[in-house]
């Protein structure tokens, strides 16, 4: 498998998603995810990749648990 080194940490380059994908897995626009990554209001890592965004879909996916609520409170 061909790995690469970013920021540390040994990735396949497999792992990364484009937004296209990335917005269809969280089911929400795809200029949601990009008002968020602009603003800030989601601290969602993300590469860039000369001017594409990407994202590894573990990021994703600890991101969505980490909105999980077991009442219906608000944080």
């Amino acid at each position: 498998m061909d790995y690469r080194k970013i920021r540390g940490r040994r990735m396949s380059k497999l792992a990364l998603i484009a937004v296209q994908n990335a917005h269809t897995d969280l089911d929400v626009a795809e200029k949601s995810l990009a008002v968020w990554r602009c603003t800030g209001r989601y601290s969602i890592p993300f590469y860039k990749v000369g001017r594409h965004v990407k994202y590894r879909k573990s990021d994703l996916e600890a991101w969505l648990e980490s909105r999980c609520r077991s009442n219906g409170a608000t944080a």
